[in-house]
């Protein structure tokens, strides 16, 4: 009988650790290598290789563009048992050919910002970002009422609330 002892070959094994590392350096390195490339322009990034945009001394000329004056809002807010209140004042921007159109359609815009504006609770209004929320809801608002397109934009010139 032949007596075995057990004693095999172990062959070291070798971790996947080690290669993984290896890769993400490299892939480290290749980001690196261009991200420099791009940002040293060795890399063009513009559709013709090779071809940087002049430079021009003039500026762009600006849109035909006129404002149209909001007259100011005062709502009352309730907060538990206070009242509180809003003041708000705006200018819609609007290209010149549609300022008429708008100019008739005022009242119909302020109806309806004070129905909005008076939805709203007070500890909606001292959020970090509630100005840029409220533009955006009141402007998509304003553009329903006005027409899509004839309002560019909503200028906020006072927002006070006390």
């Amino acid at each position: 009988m032949t007596d075995s002892t057990g004693e095999t070959a172990e062959t070291p094994k070798k971790s996947g650790k080690s290669r993984l590392i290896l890769g993400l350096l490299l892939a480290a390195a290749g980001a690196g290598g261009g991200y420099f490339a791009t940002v040293s322009g060795a890399i063009p990034l513009s559709a013709q290789k090779g071809v940087k945009p002049e430079k021009t001394d003039a500026p762009p000329a600006l849109a035909d563009i006129a404002y149209v004056d909001l007259p100011p809002i005062l709502v009352t807010l309730q907060s538990g048992g206070a009242m509180r209140h809003l003041k708000f004042h705006a200018q819609l921007e609007v290209e010149s050919a549609q300022r008429e159109a708008v100019e008739q359609v005022v009242p119909r815009i302020l109806d309806v910002l004070n129905g909005y504006l008076r939805a709203l609770e007070p500890g909606e209004l001292t959020e970090p970002l509630a100005l840029v929320r409220l533009r955006g809801q009141m402007l998509r608002r304003i553009a329903i009422v006005a027409g899509d397109g004839r309002v560019r934009d909503l200028l906020v010139a006072e927002f006070v609330l006390n």
